[in-house]
């Protein structure tokens, strides 16, 4: 196997659609090599839709909830700090909050629209769970979402509660 062809085996298409290839012919067409061009890209698995997509999980009492992790630096670095339980705080009937025990990166921003399942950041170091669909004019840093919401507010009920997270 030539040298191009084992650059290509550790790197797959994004090098090779980075690369000038001298004598590049069209898919299908033979190449300077003697084969079509297409055969010389491996493949190994199937793209993923998002490749930098994270799941945890959140539990509160015996109901558990599966969470997407936003593509962040914040989100990471909350992730970073799992498995984590913390003693969350009722606030305005929509929203449960607790202090992390370190500050997160942030990229605020005012999402408009709060939604039910959204898992926020207010500050660098105040992790919030909303279980209400609204209109915010706060800013907040995206950490992710609880994919399926249905009982979350039940769960979650009206009075501080402690909710654990974690990666499995």
């Amino acid at each position: 196997m030539g040298k191009f062809h084992r650059i290509l085996g550790l790197h797959g298409t994004s090098l090779l659609l980075s690369l000038p290839v001298p004598g590049a012919c069209e898919a299908g067409q033979p190449s300077a090599l003697g084969s079509p061009l297409i055969a010389t890209v491996p493949q190994t698995r199937a793209p993923l839709e998002n490749p930098r997509e994270s799941r945890m999980w959140m539990s509160v009492g015996e109901q558990r909830f599966a969470i997407t992790l936003a593509d962040s630096e914040a989100a990471r670095a909350f992730a970073a700090l799992l498995p984590l339980t913390l003693d969350m705080e009722e606030l305005n009937g929509n929203e449960k909050y607790g202090q992390l025990p370190k500050a997160l990166p942030t990229n605020a921003s005012r999402p408009g629209t709060i939604r039910n399942g959204d898992l926020l950041l207010y500050g660098s170091d105040t992790l919030v769970v909303f279980y209400a669909t609204f209109s915010s004019n706060y800013a907040y840093t995206r950490i992710g979402r609880v994919d399926d919401p249905a009982g979350l507010a039940a769960a979650l009920g009206s009075k501080g509660v402690r909710v654990a997270f974690a990666s499995q």
